[in-house]
Parts: C-alpha cells; sequence; structure tokens
C-alpha cells in the first residue's frame, strides 16, 4: 500500500513539474508569445533582445533559420557567444545589423544562391531566386532605384520564415492570394503604377478561387502559378501557355485552329479573350451559344459562320445532356427499387465521360468532331436507359409473380383452414 501512494505522489509530481515548466518557458513581449526552449541556447542575441524586451516585430521561434540552427548572426553577422555588446556587434566580427532595402535581394541570396550552403537542407532546390526575380517586374524596377517594389522580406516576411509547406506561411498555397493582395490590394500604394487593385476581390468569385479558398484545394492556381514565383511576370504579358499547363487539351485543340492564328496576329491573348483573367467563372455550355449567356455572340452575329458554328456545337452538346439526364433520372428509379445497375453504371460512367470529352472539344470549334464525341455518348445513355428499362419490367414482372404466389398461397392456406375444421368437425359427431 505505501509503494502504491509512494508511486502515485510521484507521477503527480512528475506531471505538475512539467506542466509547469512548460508554462515557465512560454514568454509575451509586445504580444508575441515565445517559446524559450525552441531558441537556441546560449545566444546572447536573443538573450539580450529578451532582457530588454525588444524583439524584431513578428518574430517567431517557429521561424524556418531558427528551427534548423541558425540565428540571428547566421544572417546579421556578430559574435553570439559574447556577453560584451561592442564585440558581438563589432565590424571585426562581421556585424551587418539591418541591411538596407536596396541589399536585401543579395543579403539573402548569400546563402540561397549558395548551392554548397542549400544542398546541407534541401539538395534538390533551386538556388538561382535571386537571378530570377532581376528578371521579373519587381526585380527591373527594383534595379532602377523603385524601392517600393516587392523584395524577398515582402512575400517571406523577415523573422518568422516558414515552409512553403506549412499552412502558417505566408507562401502557403492558401496565404498565396492574401500574399500578394497585401501590396497589390493597397489603392495608395499602387496608384503610382496604374495596375488595378480588384484582382483579389475578382479572383476570390471566380472557380480558381473558390476551389482555393472556399474548399482548400491546394492544386487551384494562385495568383504564382500563373504569374510566377520569384520571376514574376507583370500585367499585360501572353499567358495563354500558362492556361495549357493545366488545360493542356483545351490549349492543344484550340492552337490548331483558324482563331488561334487570327488571335496571334493581333496579339491576344487565346484563353483570356473569352474566360477572363482573374475572374474566370465555371464554364457552363451556355458559353457556346447563340442564347443571352453566350460569349461568342461579343464577336459573332448572324449570318456569320462563327454564329451557326456556335448553335451547332450547343444543340449537339444539348442533346447528348439530354440523353444522359434521361437514363440518370432511370438509374435512381433502378437504385431505390434494389435492382442491379453495375452494368448500367459503366454505360453511365463511358457516357459522362464523353460527355466531358465533347466540351473539351468545343475548343476545336468544329462541330463534326464535336459529334463524334456527342454520338457516343448519347448511345451509351441510350443504351444504359434501356437496361434501366428493362430491369423496371423486371421488376414488376417479379412483383406480379410474387403476387400471384401470395394469392395462390393465401387460397392454400384458406383451403387447409377449413379442411381442418371439417376433419374436426367430423370428430366431434363421432
Amino acid at each position: 500500500m505505501k509503494t502504491i501512494l509512494t508511486t502515485t505522489l510521484f507521477i503527480i509530481f512528475l506531471f505538475f513539474s512539467k506542466t509547469f515548466s512548460a508554462q515557465d518557458s512560454l514568454i509575451v513581449i509586445d504580444e508575441l508569445t515565445i517559446d524559450l526552449s525552441k531558441l537556441p541556447k546560449d545566444d546572447n542575441c536573443i538573450t539580450c533582445h529578451i532582457e530588454i524586451e525588444f524583439m524584431p516585430e513578428g518574430f517567431s521561434h517557429n521561424d524556418i533559420h531558427m528551427q534548423n540552427g541558425l540565428s540571428c548572426a547566421g544572417c546579421h553577422g556578430g559574435d553570439p557567444g559574447s556577453d560584451d555588446e561592442e564585440t558581438a556587434m563589432s565590424k571585426a566580427a562581421g556585424f551587418v545589423g539591418v541591411p538596407d532595402r536596396k541589399n536585401i535581394p543579395g543579403f539573402c541570396g548569400k546563402c540561397h544562391s549558395d548551392i554548397n550552403i542549400m544542398r546541407e537542407y534541401q539538395p534538390r532546390i533551386s538556388t538561382d531566386q535571386v537571378s530570377q526575380y532581376f528578371t521579373s517586374i519587381h526585380g527591373l524596377k527594383f534595379k532602377q532605384g523603385d524601392e517600393n517594389v516587392a523584395t524577398c522580406i515582402s512575400c517571406h516576411s523577415s523573422h518568422k520564415i516558414m515552409s512553403a509547406k506549412d499552412p502558417r506561411s505566408t507562401t502557403h498555397a492558401l496565404n498565396i492570394p492574401a500574399t500578394c493582395n497585401h501590396c497589390h490590394g493597397d489603392m495608395d500604394y499602387m496608384s503610382e503604377y496604374k495596375i488595378p487593385t480588384n484582382q483579389y476581390e475578382k479572383y476570390k468569385d471566380s472557380v480558381h478561387g473558390v476551389a482555393l479558398l472556399e474548399h482548400e484545394d491546394t492544386g487551384a492556381p494562385a495568383c504564382n502559378d500563373c504569374h510566377g514565383n520569384h520571376g514574376a511576370a507583370p500585367p499585360g504579358v501572353t499567358l495563354s501557355k500558362v492556361c495549357g499547363t493545366c488545360h493542356i487539351q483545351n490549349e492543344e485543340y484550340f492552337s490548331e485552329t483558324r482563331m488561334a492564328q487570327e488571335f496571334r496576329k493581333e496579339e491576344k491573348h487565346a484563353c483570356l479573350e473569352c474566360h477572363g483573367t482573374h475572374d474566370i467563372e465555371l464554364p457552363s455550355d451556355e458559353m457556346v451559344s447563340i442564347n443571352e449567356n453566350s460569349i461568342c455572340l461579343d464577336c459573332h452575329e448572324q449570318g456569320d459562320r462563327g454564329y451557326a458554328v456556335a448553335d451547332s456545337i450547343h444543340t449537339l452538346l444539348n442533346n447528348a445532356i439530354v440523353a444522359y439526364d434521361s437514363a440518370a433520372s432511370r438509374q435512381k428509379d433502378v437504385q431505390i427499387i434494389g435492382m442491379d445497375d453495375v452494368e448500367m453504371d459503366f454505360l453511365m460512367q463511358d457516357a459522362h465521360q464523353d460527355l466531358i470529352h465533347s466540351r473539351t472539344l468545343v475548343h476545336t470549334f468544329d462541330p463534326h468532331r464535336v459529334m463524334e464525341k456527342t454520338s457516343q455518348s448519347i448511345k451509351n445513355s441510350q443504351e444504359a436507359l434501356k437496361l434501366g428499362n428493362m430491369a423496371i419490367e423486371d421488376y414488376g414482372t417479379r412483383r406480379m409473380g410474387l403476387g400471384i404466389a401470395t394469392l395462390f398461397i393465401t387460397i392454400l392456406v384458406i383451403s387447409l383452414i377449413f379442411k381442418i375444421r371439417e376433419i374436426d368437425k367430423d370428430k366431434g359427431v363421432k
């Protein structure tokens, strides 16, 4: 009994000692919560800044450099082992301090452009970020002396840099639009560049923005997927090939058309002419039609060949959709009554795939090629509908057979009851 009590008290002591020690390692300076246990040991730079309660703005102990053992001196130089301020921050110790804005790309590049340094952390990492930066609109303007444009720290921050895979990072896929919007959504900041500042508002309601920001689909494109990262392209650059990196078949089909040739002559941006840029909506079958939601009518009018092509393609798609919807409705009926729909489901999958391919073939602007796929989709839908009707009919036949069998059994049971009563009555008379 004494042993059990001693053990229990020891466990309680350990629990509370760990709890208190964990709490003791957390300090708050200027609303920044810092976990001392995650900071480098015997680093007088950090020790001193904590003592005087003067930490860099936005500092985080989760900074990727800090977590890899690269403390203040790794970037700013100096001697973190000395407790003498003058010695620690002397030129002899290589102290840099806060770099001038004009020196920031080179400041970060002294490590990130050195493959021998970066290989230790990520063997396959690119080390041309700085050279890419100076090909971007940001870097080109920076070279011209415009220090208002974005540099490394504008996007990555300074003292809370985290891996792009970390959801807290300013460069995580879900955070990229907000990071770019920090500057590009500021009307005062962007006024001298004559650039619109409503890109983020348009993007967040677009098919890409909804997928990324609402559904958290990190495969959906953000700003950097179209404009680039360190070599970001300016607005107005031809982006048709960019769309094709994801929408491969659409771009291939379109590039073979006469319309693509005309667009190139007029230096139009292909995909963007019909789908837009930041406010791209979910495509619909009405886009290629002669109805009020058609985009074909923006350029074509009745009597044009383009007008007739749009009408023809829309009719083909609509016929395939009607056939597919009829079969899908019948499949639901089959599923409700519990009949086998396996073979029907295979046909429906094929019909759906053919319908998707038909919509992709719209970019050929060739009704004959669209017809090849819509005809196949309609054929599969009709075969599926036929199977569904057969299943419903079979179900009706089975129910009728069950009804007749039930009636026969009921009559038989009633007859047996009467016969038993007759037998019992005869026995009673005797």
